[in-house]
């Protein structure tokens, strides 16, 4: 495969607000391809407000969010080079897991069958089973999660809890495809509350608290 384009991502001094809430203060952030950057901190504290922000879902009321030096919402509007897991996917839950695949990659691109068999593989999943996505476990549906964000060979991924429900054999094989896509160039975000997945995968981690920002 070839090496990924570099991308760079400049979050500079962001704030966000929702009411009388403030969710994210004066937040500063530089990532590069080649990376892993973890973001740790409990629930509520910002991590997918921040996440929603760098993809363009939200605006942020001050400072800037540039993608190789374009300003997302003024020069850019959505991360479309981006793979992302933010909450949980809306699939077609009555499909199979390889025809909800094949539905969103046809959108944008030709058909083609033999590639999206070996996107479901790298994940973990039998591209062949019939099973719809309403009766797949958790740890199944998090699979196809990833697939999709990584069927369109993206140079960015921004994934919010990516070991979600995943078992121990699992959380093993999506760490080597993660460390493998980061030798390929990419540049990956992740949020985890697992201690030993930010150990493993990460370059730099990076603590939101009470909506602040610190490198640890």
């Amino acid at each position: 495969m070839e090496e990924t384009k570099g991308f760079i991502i400049e979050v500079s001094h962001v704030s966000k607000r929702f009411g009388n809430t403030q969710v994210l203060k004066d937040v500063s952030l530089r990532c590069e391809s080649g990376k892993i950057y973890g973001l740790v901190g409990h629930n509520g504290s910002g991590k997918t407000v921040l996440f929603k922000i760098l993809c363009g879902f939200l605006s942020c009321e001050e400072g800037t969010v540039k993608v190789n030096g374009k300003v997302m919402g003024k020069e850019k509007d959505m991360l479309t080079e981006a793979g992302i897991i933010i909450e949980d996917p809306g699939f077609l839950r009555t499909w199979s897991g390889y025809h909800n695949l094949e539905f969103l990659y046809t959108l944008r691109n030709r058909k083609n069958k033999a590639y999206l068999y070996s996107v479901m593989e790298k994940v973990g999943l039998d591209p062949g089973m019939r099973r719809p996505v309403g009766k797949y476990s958790l740890g199944m549906r998090q699979r196809l999660a990833i697939a999709q964000a990584i069927m369109e060979d993206p140079g960015i991924l921004i994934l919010d809890e990516p070991m979600n429900g995943l078992d121990k054999k699992g959380v093993g094989e999506i760490r080597a495809l993660l460390l493998k896509m980061k030798e390929e160039n990419k540049l990956i975000i992740l949020a985890s509350h697992n201690r030993e997945d930010i150990q493993i995968l990460c370059d730099e981690v990076y603590e939101i608290e009470e909506g602040r920002l610190r490198k640890l």
